[in-house]
Formats: C-alpha cells, sequence, structure tokens
C-alpha cells in the first residue's frame, strides 16, 4: 500500500515537460477470522447475531446467503419479518429463531478485485424432539410384511429406538429391519418393517426419540386384518357347525333343486325310499304290525266259518243251493272286507309288497273252506 500515490515523469527540455500518473494499489478481499463470528447454538425462540469481517483495497461488500438457498428471514422491534435471498452487511441479526432457520450461512465477501472469499457458518438450533406419526392404526394379516413410520425432529442429535406396549425393546434381526431415513439436519423418518406377521406381533408399539433437552413418543397400534380372498369362520359359526354337522356339498331345496342358503335338505324321494339305518328299522315295525293284523283277522274268520255251519245246520229250510249261494256272498263280502284293510294298511305302514304276498295264501285257505 505504501508505494500507492502519484508519479510523475519529467523532461529537461527547454522548456521543461513532464507527465503525472497515479498509482492505485488493490488488495482482493481477505476475511479477518478473529473478528468473524465461527459456527452458533442458540435455543429455539432465541436471537442470534453473525458478524463477518474482511480486509481489502477497496473495502470489500459483506453478502450474507442461506448455503441451501433458502430465504433469510429478517425480523425488527415491530414484529415485522422480511425475507430475502441476500442481506448485506457485516452483521446478521436473527430474532425468534425457528427450527427452519436452522442451518449454513455463508459470508460472502467481494471488491470487484478477484477472487471473491466467503465463510461458512453453521446454526445450530437446539429444542425438545417432536414425534409425530402419520398413521397411528396400521393393519395387515397374519403371515404378511408391514412397515411403521414415525417422523422425529430434534436439536441436538436425539438417540431414536422402538419399544412394544410392554416395555420390551424392539431388536433388529430376521424378523425386525430398523431403519432410519435422514431429511435434513433435524428431521429423520424412523422405520420398523415386521416380517412374517404372527399373532403375538399384534398391539401397541411405541417410537421413542430423546436428547439431552428432553424425550418424547409415539404410539402406533397394530392389529390383525382379514386376508383378502379368504373368509374365516368366527367361533359361533364353528360352533353350530359341529353342533348340527353340516357338510358342506351340492345344496338342494326339498324338490331336488339348488338352495341359496347354503343348507343340505334331503329330498322326498328318500323319504318315500329309505336307505338309511332309520328306514330299516320302520321297515321291520311295519311288517310286525302286518303280521299281527293277519293273525287276529285269520281268528275272526275261524269264528265265523264255524258260526255259519252251525247255523246252516240249524235251519233246515233253507236249500242246499241257497246255502252255497250265502256261503259265497259271505265269502266275497269277506274278501272285499280283507282287501279295504289290506289297501289302509298299506298306505299306514307303507308295506305293500308284504300284503301282496300274503293275499295268495289267504285265497288258497278260503277256497279250501
Amino acid at each position: 500500500m505504501e508505494d500507492a500515490g502519484k508519479y510523475m515523469c519529467q523532461v529537461n527540455t527547454d522548456p521543461m515537460k513532464m507527465q503525472t500518473a497515479t498509482l492505485e494499489v488493490v488488495i482482493p478481499p481477505d476475511i479477518i477470522n478473529e473478528e468473524t463470528s465461527g459456527d452458533m447454538m442458540v435455543p429455539e425462540g432465541g436471537s442470534a447475531k453473525l458478524v463477518c469481517r474482511a480486509r481489502g483495497h477497496p473495502k470489500p461488500k459483506i453478502t450474507w446467503r442461506r448455503e441451501d438457498g433458502r430465504e433469510i428471514i429478517a425480523r425488527n422491534g415491530s414484529h415485522q419479518k422480511t425475507k430475502a435471498q441476500s442481506v448485506e452487511g457485516e452483521m446478521l441479526t436473527l430474532s425468534k429463531i425457528t427450527r427452519s432457520e436452522m442451518g449454513a450461512y455463508m459470508c460472502i465477501a467481494s471488491n470487484g478485485v478477484p477472487p471473491t472469499v466467503s465463510k461458512r457458518m453453521k446454526l445450530q438450533v437446539h429444542f425438545h424432539p417432536l414425534v409425530q406419526v402419520p398413521n397411528q392404526l396400521v393393519g395387515a394379516p397374519v403371515l404378511t410384511d408391514v412397515t411403521l413410520i414415525c417422523n422425529v425432529e430434534a436439536s441436538p442429535k436425539a438417540i431414536n429406538y422402538w419399544q412394544r406396549e410392554n416395555g420390551e425393546m424392539i431388536i433388529a434381526g430376521d424378523r425386525y429391519a430398523l431403519t432410519e431415513k435422514e431429511n435434513n439436519m433435524y428431521a429423520i423418518e424412523m422405520i420398523l418393517h415386521i416380517k412374517r406377521l404372527q399373532s403375538s406381533d399384534f398391539g401397541g408399539y411405541k417410537c421413542i426419540s430423546k436428547n439431552s433437552i428432553g424425550d418424547t413418543e409415539g404410539t402406533i397400534r397394530l392389529y390383525e386384518m382379514e386376508r383378502p380372498g379368504k373368509k374365516t369362520l368366527r367361533d359361533d359359526d364353528l360352533n353350530e357347525v359341529s353342533k348340527n354337522e353340516v357338510v358342506q356339498k351340492d345344496t338342494r331345496s326339498e324338490d331336488g333343486s339348488r338352495n341359496q342358503n347354503g343348507r343340505l335338505y334331503k329330498d322326498r324321494a328318500q323319504d318315500q325310499h329309505p336307505a338309511s339305518g332309520s328306514g330299516a328299522v320302520r321297515g321291520r315295525g311295519t311288517r310286525r304290525l302286518i303280521g299281527t293284523f293277519l293273525l287276529a283277522l285269520l281268528v275272526l274268520l275261524t269264528a265265523v266259518a264255524k258260526a255259519g255251519a252251525s247255523s246252516s245246520s240249524s235251519l233246515s229250510c233253507h236249500t242246499k243251493a241257497g246255502k252255497q249261494k250265502e256261503a259265497k256272498e259271505h265269502q266275497e263280502k269277506q274278501q272285499r272286507q280283507m282287501e279295504e284293510e289290506m289297501e289302509m294298511a298299506e298306505e299306514k305302514g307303507k308295506g305293500s309288497q308284504c300284503w301282496k304276498r300274503s293275499t295268495p295264501s289267504w285265497r288258497r285257505a278260503a277256497a279250501a273252506e
């Protein structure tokens, strides 16, 4: 700098001639570290003053910018705030600082003489941890994979971990994967991935964040969902199935057509031609009833025949032809009664074949008499 000034060139002639010139020495900017602020830590809601001083010739101009390109928020005493991409001046004053203002600030010194110089200052804002849960209720079927997410904001950096609602800490393993995704200086995403869900996995989960200022937690409840395309039977339905022994097969209504309610009804044809054990029991009972009825009818007819024989011998006024005609008419009447009784018994007992087998033997007995 001592070389700067006016210089004169003189020629000793008659008359004398001279030429003057001014020398200006320029110096590129240089930041004075001793007088410039460094990294700062302030609580949220507090104030911060960042100072940047530089030397050079001509005097450098100081400009402040944010490293991430976001706007600088300046507040004055009237609680008004202004936003700008850059601020000029050796001092940058920030008041009522929020966590969004955390980050790196650049002090840039320039005087038109290259190179331009800058210094990076990191502003750290401390605050209590904050946990936000996007989905507090998560459902998934058994034997599937599920992911639980918590968004955490904390400064200084926090310790984050997962717990069950009973206090059991979750450790990474074959079925549990724990990851953290950093979104910015103070925000991260906690991710818990559970593989092959089991019944014991359903319940409450806590994502916990702790730092030097405090701690907080968020809660997620994991519940079981029905697998798509698969219907599970309730306990009441299972009890009903066990009691009624309902077998899934082609359901049919009473006339043999398919029924909409899913039950299985017996056809009427099965009742008419029973093939089960209960049908056999009813057949044996019918045969016993028919045998008893035939025995009683045989005794009755024998008594009637004897009475007719005695009456024919006592009545001498009747001719032999009249007796034969009367006996024949009586026989036909008895036969008609027997046939009517057989038809009635066939309708009640459904044993028509047994009656048909018995009819020839009775006719032979009547002819013999």
